[in-house]
């Protein structure tokens, strides 16, 4: 019997993994969040992120790529028209996994996969103000190791100046 090159399957062939692996990307694009097993959540979390990165181009060849997967078109329209269009911006890393610990069961690891929550317009604003500010302190720090060389002969004069000259000069000067 041929053996898989990737390795053991989830529970049969690979014909049976690719359905199983199609059903939880429809259900989890349904209902934005499922429960699972934590292999069978590993194992989808690739093949969900390329459906909605196929679902962002939203062109009629990725649209038909998708439905090979997901055979569902109200799901399918679900993707490229609401979920899609939340992740724009946003270059991957589309869903959570998430641990919750054991079944009852059988004690199988489960954990709960779900799709994140896009970046709003107000986090989008403090990720770049915090950028810039972080840009802003290295640029002073590179000028300020520049700086001392050439600036040595202004300090001392800057220091002889009484303080509260020094402080009238300055706001002269801003």
């Amino acid at each position: 019997m041929p053996r898989p090159a990737k390795g053991a399957r989830l529970g049969g062939s690979a014909a049976h993994e690719r359905l199983l692996l199609a059903n939880l990307a429809k259900s989890l694009f349904e209902h934005g969040r499922i429960t699972t097993t934590e292999a069978k959540a590993r194992r989808l979390r690739p093949v969900a992120e390329r459906l909605v990165t196929k679902a962002k181009k939203g062109d009629i060849h990725n649209r038909r790529l998708v439905l090979q997967t997901i055979t569902d078109k109200g799901v399918v329209h679900t993707l490229f028209t609401e979920i899609a269009p939340r992740y724009e911006n946003r270059p991957g890393g589309y869903t959570r996994i998430t641990k919750i610990g054991n079944r009852r069961g059988d004690n199988a690891p489960m954990a709960v996969i779900e799709l994140v929550e896009a970046l709003t317009v107000a986090q989008q604003a403090t990720g770049e103000a915090e950028a810039a500010t972080k840009r802003a302190v290295k640029e002073d720090a590179l000028k300020k190791d520049e700086a001392p060389a050439a600036d040595s002969s202004e300090e001392t004069v800057e220091d002889a100046k009484p303080a509260d000259k020094a402080d009238d000069a300055e706001s002269k000067d801003a």
